[in-house]
């Protein structure tokens, strides 16, 4: 019994390892910051929305995002309003929405001079 449960434990953490240490895809994407709040009963986490437009006068794409660090968090609360550059990683398969509501993840902002 006790090999069970030291098995069930092993593979969980080998799965943890594997999501959080592989990305599933990885690039950047340019917008404005609609919204940005921090969010959760239990487990606070950082989400926003970029709006992301081509053409003005065509109504934006909303792409949603979660942020881990609070220096990135910070940074994003002073850009607010400015056309901005993130950097994401996407994560699939989190076990638990703890980790934030979206699979897509910013670690870094740029903003872009216009």
């Amino acid at each position: 019994m006790k090999w069970i449960v030291t098995v069930a434990v092993l593979l969980a953490a080998a799965y943890l390892t594997v999501a959080f240490n592989w990305t599933y895809s990885d690039g950047n994407r340019a917008g404005y910051i609609q919204k940005f709040s921090r969010k959760g009963w239990v487990c606070k986490t950082h989400e926003g929305e970029l709006a992301m437009t081509t053409v003005p006068g065509v109504a934006p794409v909303l792409w949603g995002f979660t942020v881990w660090d609070d220096r990135v968090a910070d940074e994003l609360s002073r850009v607010l309003g400015k056309r901005v550059i993130l950097h994401y990683k996407e994560y699939r398969y989190l076990p638990t929405t703890c980790f934030g509501e979206t699979t897509y993840f910013v670690d870094r902002v740029e903003v872009q001079e216009e």
